[in-house]
């Protein structure tokens, strides 16, 4: 529904007006472009453009009291590829966005943010909720502007204005947008006619999602390939459908070390699940290091395989369809920024065959470990669930098509270690700055954007700390999301780190321990939330099974989990040396 497309006419001075068809004309150009969703925090200043949001049906709108959980919210449903208008008033609000803006930066999400400001001669003047916003989240924004207070003698730009910011947030490079609006009062106007729409969206030239390969840089590419010993390292962004990873696979007779947000886990026929637990093994790490490493989208988490790549010597080669730097390690020795899934698919076509007895040597090591890790960890289904187990069973035990969302520390380690990823989950992790920070709000998002089942695994200390998000969670009675928290009353990583062993007990406890005391059942309940603890495996499934929201409890200790991660650890070197 669109208010206006008719050529420009005269339009009321009145600075109300005048906004408001300046806020207008924005949304119905991005709504063209395929915007569908907004978050709003309430605020004065900003009411220009949140009465212009709220007047559109074809934009599902969420409020979130806090500003800190609207733009996490923006963040889990600009993982589906399009922005959301991210929305709020002028002052230290602006400043809660930050920390989203700054993963969806590192993570190359989209996101349209819009700070309402002051106008000009409000500024610098003492006067309130006034903050110096221009260039406020800094570099990590793909662009910026001000555009000033809106005037009718530059309506011809404003739909240009909004088109700018969306290419800008989804182009080659995605990743979030600024822009800073100042209004004057009065604040309430009414939108007139709308400028033209100068042409179709779909008859503008626009950027494919990333650059294609030249056959020159294939041709080289597939040279180095050219090696028996090698390894495909896929994580998030390795293309879709990832099968394409899988066709270059089984061309060049090579593992694939999956990560679990890769989608690859399903196909055993290459996939290497448990590389952290067999390259903790000395004699298998030393016995399979490769020649050549291929790395294609986002770096694991585990540090053990990524200092064993970093130490193999091997030509390793980086391709993302993002132009991103992620080479901690300086390791990485060719890059390609082109689109994976294409990339793969051309590579399969132009290599030989490798060995295959390289590839059985994998993946008889992967079905060896995952059993292990299958009978340490499987003490019947009314035996308490453990951390792993409760990582191992959570992406398994959901539905077709849904989304699992992990939080950042012991989790997304959980999951990359032991995790069993059904076909068809998807899995996503705010892996762009690792912060534990915003990860409720994160699968709210994604919830809402899909309108797919949607698990969140998530420790007690990140859900404290985003407890707020609850209260978005609250009005969003048709979200189905179903949120796993393990509670080890703490911060349960610390306990695998030299902290543990170097400090005194209460110094530890004071300082990484950090035990909070909270009854997360109470705070849910609070919230209106159904929430329950399970004390069974059987339990953590059947209350998986059940459409959310709600909050699923499994109460864990820091000591017994890391003798369990040891006892799996073990495990798995026990069946490499029976292979031997």
């Amino acid at each position: 529904m669109s208010l206006a497309t008719t050529p420009e006419q005269p339009q009321d001075p009145s600075p109300q007006n005048t906004a408001a068809t300046f806020c207008a004309t924005l949304v119905d150009e991005w709504i063209e472009h395929g915007v569908r969703h907004a978050v709003i925090s309430p605020g004065s200043r900003s009411t220009p453009m949140a009465l212009a949001l709220t007047a559109r049906p074809e934009l599902e709108v969420h409020v979130a009291h806090d500003e800190r959980v609207a733009s996490f919210i923006a963040l889990g449903i600009g993982l589906q590829g399009t922005p959301a208008i991210l929305l709020c008033t002028s002052g230290t609000a602006a400043a809660h966005f930050h920390a989203a803006a700054v993963e969806a930066h590192q993570s190359a999400v989209p996101m349209i943010i819009c700070t309402a400001d002051r106008p000009p001669e409000l500024r610098d003047v003492g006067a309130a909720q006034t903050i110096d916003q221009t260039k406020l989240y800094g570099d990590a924004v793909r662009w910026f502007h001000d555009p000033g207070v809106a005037d009718n003698a530059a309506a011809h730009t404003w739909r240009s204005l909004a088109a700018h910011s969306f290419s800008s947030s989804t182009g080659l490079w995605p990743g979030p947008v600024h822009l800073n609006l100042p209004f004057r009062e009065p604040l309430v106007g009414v939108a007139g006619s709308l400028p033209a729409r100068r042409a179709a969206v779909g008859q503008r030239v626009s950027l494919p999602s990333s650059a294609a390969a030249s056959h020159d840089a294939l041709v080289d590419l597939a040279a180095l390939l050219n090696r028996s010993r090698g390894v495909i390292v896929a994580g998030h962004g390795c293309g879709d459908p990832a099968a394409a990873v899988v066709l270059l696979a089984q061309s060049l007779g090579w593992p694939v070390l999956a990560d679990s947000r890769s989608g690859l886990r399903h196909f055993s026929e290459v996939a290497v699940a448990a590389a952290d637990q067999l390259l903790r093994h000395p004699g298998f790490a030393s016995e399979h290091i490769p020649d050549v490493v291929l790395r294609l989208g986002e770096p694991p988490a585990s540090k053990v395989l990524n200092q064993w790549l970093t130490v193999s010597n091997a030509v390793q080669i980086q391709i993302s369809a993002v132009p991103t730097w992620a080479d901690p390690d300086a390791a990485i020795s060719h890059r390609l920024t082109a689109d994976v899934d294409q990339v793969c698919r051309s590579l399969a076509a132009l290599v030989g065959a490798g060995d295959a007895q390289w590839l059985t040597g994998w993946t008889t090591a992967e079905a060896q470990a995952q059993q292990a890790i299958t009978t340490a960890l499987d003490n019947g289904p009314l035996a308490a669930p453990t951390e792993p187990l409760v990582a191992r069973a959570i992406g398994a035990s959901l539905p077709a098509n849904a989304h699992l969302v992990v939080s950042s520390s012991m989790p997304i380690r959980d999951v990359e270690w032991f995790g069993e990823i059904a076909e068809g989950v998807s899995v996503h992790c705010n892996r762009g700055a690792n912060g534990i920070d915003g990860v409720v709000a994160t699968a709210i998002g994604v919830a809402v954007a899909t309108g797919a089942p949607t698990a969140l695994l998530i420790g007690d200390v990140a859900f404290v700390h985003d407890s707020s998000a609850l209260i978005a969670l609250m009005s969003r009675r048709n979200a189905d999301l179903r949120i796993v928290v393990v509670d080890n009353d703490g911060g349960g990583i610390f306990s695998f780190l030299p902290q543990a062993s170097t400090l005194a007990s209460e110094r530890f406890e004071q300082l990484f321990g950090t035990p909070h005391g909270t009854d997360l059942v109470a705070l849910a309940a609070a919230h209106s939330i159904p929430a329950a603890t399970v004390h069974t495996l059987a339990e953590l499934r059947a209350a998986l099974a059940v459409a959310g929201p709600q909050v699923i409890r499994v109460q864990s200790t820091r000591d017994a989990n890391v003798a369990v991660h040891q006892l799996v650890n073990e495990a798995v070197s026990a069946a490499i040396d029976l292979m031997a």
